[in-house]
């Protein structure tokens, strides 16, 4: 029977049981593609994040990232739980999205990730899969693909209730809803149920297209954000050139071993 470190974090995070919850499990070598998805799909959240020591570009670890149903290209909250594991000041991780890097200031851990470029795209069936009018579409070109959409305020973003059959069927089955805030820059929901995931509580590759979006509207390139799941989650957002860095803080809440 193989033993492996697994641990628990609650990442973006305002306090533990809040935030997206990601599966750490720290590797010496890669497990066959098949197994870790198995254990994605036993451990049932939103991704599981399997690393082990880098083996090139510079990084300190190589890391991967699997919902319950598929791997993914990028994913954010869990890269800031793996560091958060790690508990350095700095790391450095070789992914499918290229280098992701996270530090440490004070309280924050703060995410360097690729921005995703937008377009304005006709509408494809978004506006009747998330049960609201918008008053736009922008496909997502990085990350997980998908779509952007706007809705006129807070309280309509809130108040969406999907049809998450339709939503499979369009946008890549991602569509990113989004509205100015009322106490924050903007906030946001995510729908992706060809990922596994219907509504995923906080999307950090999300916020690789969102906050683009957002700076370029509000005149500014640092903001904040809330991403108004059920769990809810809280971002800071910094737009640096090609790249967003996100901040947030993590708990963890459960540690242990898997076994195999």
């Amino acid at each position: 029977m193989t033993s492996i470190p697994f641990y628990h974090v609650d990442a973006f995070a305002s306090r533990a049981f809040a935030g997206n919850q990601a599966a750490v499990m720290p590797l010496t070598e890669w497990l066959p593609d098949a197994v870790m998805q198995q254990i994605a799909a036993e451990n049932n959240v939103a991704e599981t994040a399997f690393f082990v020591p880098g083996a090139g570009d510079g990084a300190d670890y190589d890391l991967r990232w699997f919902t319950p149903a598929v791997e993914v290209d990028l994913c954010g909250h869990a890269t800031l739980a793996s560091a958060h594991v790690l508990d350095r000041e700095e790391v450095r991780f070789s992914t499918r999205s290229g280098i992701l890097s996270v530090t440490r200031t004070d309280s924050l851990l703060w995410l360097d990730m690729p921005t995703s470029s937008l377009a304005p795209a006709a509408p494809g069936g978004e506006a009747d899969a998330i049960g609201a009018e918008v008053s736009g579409v922008w496909a997502v070109t990085g990350g997980n693909g998908g779509a952007v959409v706007l809705v006129k305020d807070e309280a309509t973003l809130r108040s969406l209730e999907p049809d998450f059959a339709k939503v499979a069927a369009c946008a890549n089955g991602f569509i990113i809803a989004t509205a100015a805030g009322n106490t924050v820059d903007f906030v946001s929901r995510v729908f992706c149920p060809t990922f596994g995931i219907d509504e995923d509580p906080v999307t950090g590759s999300a916020h690789c297209a969102l906050t683009p979006f957002w700076a370029e509207r509000l005149g500014k390139t640092r903001m904040t954000a809330v991403q108004a799941s059920a769990r809810s989650g809280n971002l800071e957002c910094l737009l640096k050139g090609p790249r967003v860095i996100l901040g947030g803080t993590c708990f963890t809440v459960i540690e242990g071993r898997f076994q195999l």
